[in-house]
């Protein structure tokens, strides 16, 4: 009769190593892709329910962005109704981010201050608005020296963050889960395009799509209205 095969010490005492869990190598697996907050990963939305990526460069326009209502770094309330007329870029972030989610605002920053033109601004979403509160999105941006006046850093309601991220950006965007790509809005507001973040030679053609959208006609002013003499009153 063989004997049965010789067991190693380990596998023979009660004290030796036994296999990991299985959420080890599920939360293991999260760290590994994308920006992800350690401290509660979540899950990353079905492929059916993310959006479509914008192109990254649209031949015609987009669709206007739908107007919404966040909190700024400084504590105020922010009416995304002040971006009309300005060329301005859109991104998803946290500042508890592990990594490249300051590599994405180094390039923003980069961005901001090659093409310093009051009339590009950078507008930057946290996914995780639990955590960033008004005063943690300032100490924040105070790390870029942004300009409160051209980068907003805003937070609020997650609901809200997602519509905007995910409809109006065409960025997916979940609790500590986001894209490292910054899309770039005209001066009424349409999408033209967007650009991973994180790719230095991405970046320069996000340099170069707002440069071609800042040197666009601003869009005429609505006429003011002439009043007509009443004819029945003989005035000329």
């Amino acid at each position: 009769m063989p004997r049965p095969p010789r067991l190693l010490p380990w596998q023979r005492s009660p004290r030796g190593p036994s296999r990991s869990p299985w959420w080890v190598a599920v939360v293991a697996a999260g760290l590994a892709t994308g920006c992800n907050r350690s401290a509660d990963v979540a899950p990353v939305p079905p492929r059916s329910e993310a959006p479509a990526p914008v192109a990254a460069r649209l031949d015609d326009p987009g669709e206007t962005f739908t107007p919404f209502v966040l909190t700024d770094q400084a504590g105020a309330t922010f009416d995304s109704a002040g971006l009309l007329g300005k060329v301005w870029i859109g991104s998803v972030f946290f500042a508890n981010c592990p990594g490249p989610c300051f590599r994405e605002n180094q390039a923003l920053a980069d961005i901001l201050r090659e093409i310093d033109s009051p009339d590009v601004v950078a507008v930057s979403l946290t996914c995780d608005p639990d955590n960033d509160t008004p005063e943690v999105l300032r100490r924040y941006s105070d790390r870029f020296e942004a300009d409160p006046a051209r980068w907003k850093f805003l937070t609020g309601d997650m609901a809200v963050i997602k519509e905007v991220a995910n409809g109006s950006f065409r960025l997916p965007a979940e609790v500590g889960v986001h894209s490292e790509r910054g899309v770039v809005f005209d001066r009424q507001g349409r999408l033209r395009g967007g650009y991973h973040l994180l790719q230095p030679d991405k970046v320069e053609l996000l340099k170069k799509l707002v440069r071609e959208v800042l040197a666009e006609e601003a869009p005429a002013s609505d006429p003011v209205p002439v009043t007509t003499p009443d004819a029945g009153t003989g005035e000329p």
